[in-house]
């Protein structure tokens, strides 16, 4: 059984590292042509290293620089990228930031700034997403869905925590953009899902896993005792945009290694 997304242009947000860089790698290698967004000029060479990886591994793309929290750029990558490859059959929804803080010292701008990225910047590359796929309409060649989307959530869109209000307030209000737009948009063949990672090794948590300490302290929390690779939720969203998913929309899936089973409370908490 094959994942194959031949023919088909996929949008990856925040995808120049992390967990971002790994679904676009695994996108590409299941047949996509892949959009890396990278939000400034700081990301440039890390956006192109991801596409020369999927370059030299066979696969095909392009680099395109937009802040997802800025309506008028996001409008304009949504315009490029249809101009120069044709269309956009798969959103990825993946750009996320943390700017953590205790609630009683966490600025208006700490919040704006999440806020802004992780939910407006999901809704605006969502809609933009929606115009274009309701335009092309169904293409049998490309896909049996009028299109795709996927919203890169978190296991805190269900769990609290402490010290991470921004964050987890836009968490948890993706999954009902998610389910509100699967509702909305499932007559038209829309497909959207959301991906909810656990503890994943990327940079945004080094904190988590760089010590050997830190990276015990974090495994009482999985009861699948290792952390998470990018690969473990590019190989889910692959198989989210083809068609082997069709019957799956309005749902979050979490990969996570067992974490929302609350291990920490197997001994009695």
């Amino acid at each position: 059984m094959e994942i194959s997304l031949r023919n088909q242009v996929a949008i990856v947000t925040g995808a120049s590292s992390g967990i971002g860089s790994g679904i676009a790698k695994s996108l590409a290698a299941a047949g996509a042509a892949v959009v890396v967004n990278h939000s400034s000029q700081r990301s440039l060479e890390e956006a192109q290293a991801v596409l020369k990886e999927i370059t030299d591994a066979g696969g095909k793309g392009i680099t395109y620089q937009c802040d997802v929290s800025k309506e008028d750029q996001v409008i304009a990558m949504f315009q490029d990228v249809v101009s120069q490859l044709g269309t956009v059959d798969i959103l990825v929804n993946n750009a996320g930031i943390q700017k953590d803080a205790q609630f009683t010292e966490m600025t208006i701008d700490q919040w704006n700034a999440v806020i802004g990225v992780n939910l407006t910047g999901q809704f605006l590359c969502a809609r933009e997403a929606v115009k274009e796929f309701l335009r092309r309409g169904i293409d049998p060649s490309r896909s049996i869905a009028c299109g795709k989307i996927i919203h890169i959530s978190s296991v805190h869109e269900i769990i609290p925590w402490a010290g991470h209000a921004n964050y987890a307030s836009s968490k948890g209000a993706v999954r009902m953009l998610m389910q509100t737009l699967a509702q909305e948009y499932g007559a038209d063949r829309i497909r959207v899902n959301s991906i909810c990672p656990g503890a994943i090794q990327t940079p945004i948590n080094k904190g988590a896993w760089e010590t050997p300490e830190a990276l015990n302290a974090l495994l009482t929390l999985i009861p699948y005792n290792r952390i998470g690779q990018p690969q473990d939720i590019g190989n889910l969203a692959a198989f989210l945009a083809s068609d082997l998913a069709d019957y799956i929309t309005g749902t979050s899936i979490f990969v996570d290694g067992g974490m929302t089973t609350f291990e920490s409370f197997s001994t009695g908490g």
